[in-house]
């Protein structure tokens, strides 16, 4: 049976798209490559066809989760106050804690990207520019946007530690009230 020419192409996107969410849940570093492969239904033996290496699947993870970042973090249709509030609570949100397969690479992956290769380490900080960017724009204040930035990824981070529900809670909420605070909202 021959495949379609774009077959090769759209297998390659769904291991990125497979394994961006498996790496955000267990670690990437943790999971190995007939893992990623068993999630779209093939063999680890066929992972090389796709990459040289399971470092190449890494950066192109990062830099998958680079623009998802961005998107998630800057994108508001009316770059109103009011939209940069809903992204800022949609990012400190219980769901999101409860989820790191669907969210933020950042708080999923921190110390991996920190001991990640130098091109790895570049395209996760042009996307963290380009949220500060955005965010330095939209408060006047670019000391501030690292500020808020920095918060956001602690603040999820600090409440997928913790096992109680309720001190998870206290830990997002009192962080969206202190990053509207911050933000003058």
């Amino acid at each position: 049976m021959r495949y379609p020419s774009t077959h090769k192409a759209e297998t390659r996107r769904k291991l990125v798209e497979n394994a961006r969410a498996i790496a955000k849940k267990g670690g990437f570093e943790a999971t190995g490559v007939d893992a990623f492969m068993q999630g779209i239904g093939l063999s680890g033996a066929a992972f090389y066809n796709h990459f040289e290496s399971k470092q190449a699947l890494f950066a192109a993870i990062v830099a998958e989760e680079a623009r998802h970042s961005v998107l998630m973090l800057s994108a508001t249709k009316d770059g109103s106050a009011e939209a940069f509030v809903k992204t800022l609570h949609g990012y400190l949100s219980s769901f999101h804690a409860l989820n790191p397969g669907q969210g933020c690479a950042l708080a999923a992956l921190g110390p991996e990207l920190a001991r990640a290769a130098p091109e790895v380490k570049a395209l996760v900080e042009q996307g963290l520019r380009d949220v500060q960017e955005s965010w330095s724009e939209r408060l006047g204040d670019s000391d501030a946007a690292w500020s808020l930035i920095s918060q956001c990824v602690g603040a999820l981070v600090l409440s997928r530690m913790v096992e109680s529900g309720q001190t998870r809670k206290e830990i997002l909420s009192a962080n969206r009230r202190s990053v509207e605070r911050a933000a003058g909202l």
